[in-house]
């Protein structure tokens, strides 16, 4: 990959990463020295084959995965102007960080939404812990952010759960979520696998 931008120039720094799962005679490298920058503002592409290590490196950003059984070996992670070190915040930080500031489009739609609660109310869920807006507010932001993503019925999907969509539906839900609280660092882990093309 090319050289990353200086720190000062970039939204997220990622130096040298070296991960692996497991320990003596069962470990098994997952990284070996990740290195890219994203430029505040920019759009990047991670391309490689399955199994190569993008759903786990983009995991490793949102510090996604257990350590155990996850072992970073070294490398660090570096976000923003301020350089927060991703890798050594502690978990109450992190949860701040996540759909604020970071946020995911996971590839698995059908195990990212929670199967007991409607989908309006998991998105607005997700505006009441970081935003500052009433529960009219969030609503009307939700059945906005669905109309972005070409739900058809926002208000039907709004009182919908999860069992009720399609695939590219939920997909879209899950792509609503993430633009909630309109985040500095968007990733995208094959955001666009259950959608049709006209919809991509």
């Amino acid at each position: 990959m090319n050289e990353p931008l200086p720190k000062t120039e970039s939204l997220l720094v990622v130096t040298g990463l070296n991960a692996s799962f497991g320990q003596g005679e069962q470990r098994t490298e997952v990284l070996q020295d990740i290195t890219f920058s994203v430029p505040k503002g920019k759009t990047i592409g991670v391309v490689g084959e399955s199994g190569s290590g993008k759903s786990v490196t983009s995991l490793s950003i949102m510090r996604l995965i257990d350590s155990p059984p996850i072992q970073y070996e070294s490398g660090e992670i570096l976000f923003s102007q301020e350089r927060i070190d991703l890798l050594n915040s502690d978990e109450r930080y992190l949860s701040d960080l996540r759909g604020k500031r970071i946020a995911m489009i996971f590839q698995e739609p059908m195990s990212s939404l929670n199967p007991v609660h409607r989908c309006g109310a998991q998105v607005a869920e997700v505006m009441a812990q970081h935003l500052d807006l009433t529960r009219a507010e969030r609503k009307a932001r939700v059945l906005e952010l669905f109309d972005e993503v070409s739900l058809p019925q926002p208000e039907r999907i709004w009182s919908s759960y999860p069992h009720q969509l399609s695939g590219g539906q939920k997909q879209r839900v899950m792509i609503a979520m993430a633009m909630s609280c309109e985040p500095q660092l968007l990733i995208c882990d094959e955001p666009t696998t259950a959608l049709d093309v006209s919809v991509q």
